[in-house]
């Protein structure tokens, strides 16, 4: 195989196994491996399941590994609730997966990377980009799917049914050899007996029947689509010929999504890079890479980034001051400050303006701004007020340390639709927090003044 034979190319350069060890995210615990002395960071995010040890044995996962150190620090890990790293309840979102790989980064160092999504890992990979932009260089989507339903602008989707049969099968037959290898070959199909044997020992330890069940229902909701326009980091995507058709739409779709965007098709038809001619697929990520870097991409500052907006407003704040009074309404108000500050600080919140009883907030993470946005509305009624609230995400301009930009402008006018005791968000926000747990309600289609288009718009259910 073209992959055994890289082997042999390179390993005198990287050690046969490096160390585990592990990054704090929070209160969990990512597993991660470093190998290579290249001149620049490359971290890996892998697909669904990984496993940092069990990978030794697979050979072309080996190989695949020791080509891309040796022209790199390669940094593999393992996402939460799989393979070493820490089990946790549930699916995780995009966000906290982000901060994962950010906790990564600052274990081993590094400042800036170049970022690497296989698969079920280019979708966060892509989000990184847009969120993170000072931390990460260049961009390289591997296969990656950007929305994996069925959509009259994505017809290559799956339908709700044939998601939830396919769910379904692998909560019953999960673990078992012969089950998990027919999922995984058609996937690799060069692969030959030791490796197809080595990968199906990976996915059988790297995750539960119920990590994999609740890992299908959040990637089942993921749609990075509305994403890609604001990656502003040289983005390389490659897919082969013949791989699975949401896949292979998918990462078509997102080279003509991001600006700028190199897009390598290249033939054969497995689905992972390290599976087939995998010589040809490092090789152009490696020319990729150092000619990105050699252009000097310490030189680019970020003057726009991906985030979510919330807008906050009191109900009837004009009729309530006159029933109050000057002196007692400026002491509601001031106790009112007092609970929103509390809930921005406690969801990692940063103000950016607040005008009488409006507040105007930023999150890095669009999960985090919808659980602040609850909090506030919720404690509300005990100081006798109500409360709407809207959230937006979109690219945002950076001026003097603070976001603008016609991202602000839609969450504004999101926050104008909302209800009494209502938090409403866009339908942007609605795709990127699949695994958070949270529940929408449709609320339809709307004009925004001021804003071109049509936006769907959700009610956040309590």
């Amino acid at each position: 195989m073209v992959s055994l034979a890289l082997d042999q190319v390179t390993r005198n350069t990287v050690p046969v196994q490096p160390e585990t060890h592990y990054a704090r995210s929070g209160d969990v615990s990512i597993a991660y491996q470093v190998m290579g002395e290249g001149p620049f960071d490359l971290i890996l995010v892998p697909g669904s399941v990984s496993h940092v040890e069990l990978a030794w044995d697979i050979p072309a996962m080996v190989a695949f590994h020791r080509r891309l150190a040796s022209f790199s620090r390669l940094i593999v890990f393992d996402k939460r609730g799989t393979g070493m790293s820490d089990r946790v309840a549930g699916a995780p979102t995009i966000e906290t997966r982000i901060d994962d790989v950010r906790a990564v980064m600052d274990a081993v160092g590094s400042e800036r990377v170049a970022v690497m999504g296989v698969s079920e890992g280019g979708p966060m990979s892509a989000v990184f980009a847009a969120a993170y932009p000072e931390r990460i260089w260049a961009l390289v989507l591997c296969g990656a799917p950007v929305r994996s339903l069925w959509a009259p602008d994505f017809p290559w989707g799956y339908t709700e049914d044939e998601w939830e049969r396919a769910c379904e099968e692998e909560r019953r037959h999960w673990g078992e050899p012969g089950f998990v290898r027919q999922i995984l070959q058609p996937l690799a199909p060069s692969l030959d007996e030791e490796n197809l044997q080595g990968l199906t020992t990976m996915f059988r330890h790297g995750a539960s029947p119920g990590a994999q069940d609740a890992l299908n229902r959040m990637n089942k909701d993921i749609d990075v689509r509305a994403v890609l326009p604001t990656i502003r980091t040289p983005t390389l995507v490659l897919n082969r010929t013949e791989e699975p058709e949401f896949m292979r739409e998918g990462s078509r779709c997102a080279a003509r999504l991001i600006p700028g965007a190199r897009r390598v098709e290249l033939p054969g038809p497995d689905h992972a890079p390290f599976a087939g001619d995998s010589e040809s697929y490092v090789h152009e990520i490696e020319q990729f890479l150092t000619e990105t870097w050699e252009a000097g991409w310490e030189e680019v500052e970020a003057d726009r980034v991906l985030a979510t907006v919330l807008f906050t407003d009191i109900v009837d704040s004009s009729a309530k001051a006159t029933a109050l009074g000057d002196r007692a309404w400026r002491e509601l108000l001031a106790r009112h400050h007092e609970l929103v500050r509390h809930q921005l600080v406690r969801f990692r919140g940063r103000e950016v303006d607040t005008s009488g009883d409006g507040f105007f907030a930023s999150f890095d993470g669009p999960a985090r701004g919808i659980r602040c946005a609850s909090a506030i509305v919720e404690s509300m009624p005990e100081l006798g007020l109500e409360v709407r609230a809207g959230l937006h995400t979109g690219e945002c301009e950076l001026m003097d340390g603070k976001v603008g930009g016609i991202a602000v402008h839609t969450g504004a006018r999101v926050a104008a639709q909302a209800l009494p005791g209502e938090v409403l968000v866009s339908s942007t926000v609605k795709d990127l927090v699949a695994g958070s747990g949270l529940a929408f309600e449709d609320r339809g289609a709307h004009a925004l003044k001021g804003i071109p288009g049509q936006w769907r718009l959700y009610a956040v259910e309590p």
